[in-house]
């Protein structure tokens, strides 16, 4: 069976006003010259606000459709018609291979193959001025919004995972604040983080430990964090992001830190590391 979807239809049965305007009308210019008139005044807005004056009926009704295979097999010639002139513009934009994925990947907590890779390829992007890759990556799960397909990657199909129009940020946090967002981390039951990490978490979201690079974090080093502006500005539970101590910001969006990534690797994978792993008795 298909998915059922209801198409409702609102009509509007609105009466001309033109015969109940035009006696108020006239008798506002029956009494333009006494308009100062407190008694008058009060009289024609009585008038105006008179709810007769505005009498809309609505009626809604409705159609169940069956959604299945049917319509691709069968489209709506004037559907296709309508949407004809646009699709090339769009196909020009989302059918472009940029590579392949040896994987499918899709996102979850508190670890998935897609946000591994997301997260991969901010630190690996953050590099774009000459300098330094970030220490670490982040990003949000509620960020990624669709699948990598196995197979031939599109250009499309990035746009469909990352459809916002976040740019890159990397943040500079002192140590002692890190190890704060790596408990809001925890909270949300886990993020997208580079390979560089490592965090055990409990069932009941509570950071148990945390290591960058294989070392603790050090209270007092100063770390660098590839993520996004959106959540820089310690959106999506990730409050201690406003914690950073300078923000770096740039043109880069995200969606195009991940294509031309594919493109320059020509294929890609992911693989489940145990960036974030949750145990029952710590």
């Amino acid at each position: 069976m298909g998915r059922k979807v209801v198409r409702p239809s609102l009509r509007h049965n609105m009466p001309l006003l033109t015969s109940e305007i035009l006696p108020i009308y006239l008798l506002f210019l029956a009494l333009n010259t006494t308009f100062a008139s407190m008694k008058h005044m009060v009289f024609l807005l009585a008038l105006l606000l008179v709810p007769c004056v505005l009498r809309a009926q609505k009626s809604i009704s409705s159609e169940r459709i069956e959604v299945t295979a049917f319509h691709d097999l069968h489209p709506n010639t004037k559907a296709m018609s309508v949407i004809a002139p646009y699709k090339v513009a769009v196909d020009s934009v989302m059918a472009p291979i940029v590579g392949r994925s040896l994987v499918a990947m899709s996102s979850a907590r508190p670890e998935s193959l897609l946000s591994n890779w997301a997260a991969d390829v901010l630190v690996e992007c953050s590099d774009y001025d000459g300098g330094k890759c970030a220490d670490l990556g982040i990003i949000n799960i509620g960020g990624l919004r669709s699948n990598m397909p196995k197979g031939l990657v599109r250009r499309g199909d990035i746009l469909l995972i990352s459809p916002f129009q976040n740019r890159l940020n990397v943040l500079y946090f002192k140590g002692d604040a890190l190890l704060e967002l790596m408990n809001d981390i925890a909270s949300t039951g886990g993020e997208g983080v580079s390979r560089e990490v490592r965090m055990r978490i409990t069932a009941d979201k509570k950071l148990v430990d945390v290591t960058v690079s294989g070392q603790p974090i050090d209270p007092e080093r100063i770390y660098r964090v590839a993520t996004l502006d959106y959540l820089a500005e310690g959106n999506d539970g990730l409050v201690s992001m406003k914690k950073a101590q300078q923000v770096k910001g740039s043109d880069l969006m995200t969606r195009d830190c991940m294509v031309n990534n594919i493109q320059r690797k020509g294929v890609i994978t992911s693989q489940m590391e145990g960036r974030i792993t949750i145990v029952e008795n710590p």
